[in-house]
């Protein structure tokens, strides 16, 4: 047997408006460098940055490479 919902104001999802682009995609901005790691391999080390991006939360940060990171985005890692 189905229940009577009850509101509640923690249920409400807030979101804030895309700009999106006639083929229906948008651009993706950084905000910020959460964290710094190096992946080594066998005979490398990779610099990697974990990478807040906009629109989107802090469980779905994503690691990248610090050098492609610092072509697309300088203005990130100005101190």
């Amino acid at each position: 047997m189905l229940r009577k919902y009850v509101t509640d104001p923690t249920h409400v999802v807030d979101f804030e408006p895309l700009q999106i682009s006639e083929n229906l995609s948008y651009e993706e901005q950084p905000v910020e460098v959460l964290a710094r790691e190096v992946k080594k391999l066998r005979s490398r080390e990779i610099p990697l940055v974990k990478v807040f991006w906009q629109n989107h939360g802090v469980e779905e940060a994503t690691w990248e490479k610090e050098e492609d990171m610092r072509a697309l985005y300088p203005e990130l890692f100005e101190d």
